[in-house]
């Protein structure tokens, strides 16, 4: 089975995930690492143009390729977890 085939079979990401796994970087390197969780924020407009806004590396948010991240759920104590890390 191809990348395509296998990420098209992956639940979409809804408005209620919170987090995501980065599988692509692109030019992206230095602000998006492979296989790290990354925050998502609501952002219906960069959706509707199949993008995420992500904090990123930076501690900033930008918008990346929707295909570039697998939404996850997490329980709400390592959601709790990881927002504590991301304000360190």
């Amino acid at each position: 089975m191809g990348e395509d085939q296998a990420l098209s079979r992956i639940q979409p990401m809804t408005e209620t995930t919170q987090f995501a796994i980065c599988i692509q970087n692109g030019e992206y390197a230095g602000t998006l690492q492979l296989r790290k969780v990354y925050e998502v924020l609501e952002d219906p407009d960069a959706a509707g143009r199949n993008y995420l806004r992500v904090i990123d590396e930076s501690g900033e948010d930008y918008l990346y390729p929707r295909s570039w991240f697998v939404p996850i759920s997490v329980p709400e104590v390592v959601e709790q977890l990881l927002h504590e890390l991301a304000v360190k």
